[in-house]
């Protein structure tokens, strides 16, 4: 599909679509073919991308300090 960059301004959301699904669309400045609307390729977001990967226990968060670890949050050493 080939549109004027007037129709392009017009009909912008639709042209977008007609890309997504596939097809070719390409603005023209007057006759002249300018740019072609393209979509961006995604990689599915994958859950557990690590999973048994990492091992061990990570830290507790919410654990006290002890002293020295206060110490050093609190800048004194």
């Amino acid at each position: 599909m080939q549109v004027t960059i007037r129709a392009a301004k017009a009909n912008l959301s639709k042209l977008i679509d007609a890309a997504l699904s596939g097809e070719d669309v390409v603005i023209a400045k007057g006759r002249k073919p300018v740019v072609k609307i393209i979509p961006i390729g995604r990689s599915p977001f994958k859950v557990g991308l690590l999973k048994g990967q990492v091992t061990g226990n990570g830290p507790d968060f919410f654990a006290p300090m002890n002293e020295g670890e206060l110490a050093v949050w609190k800048g004194r050493e």
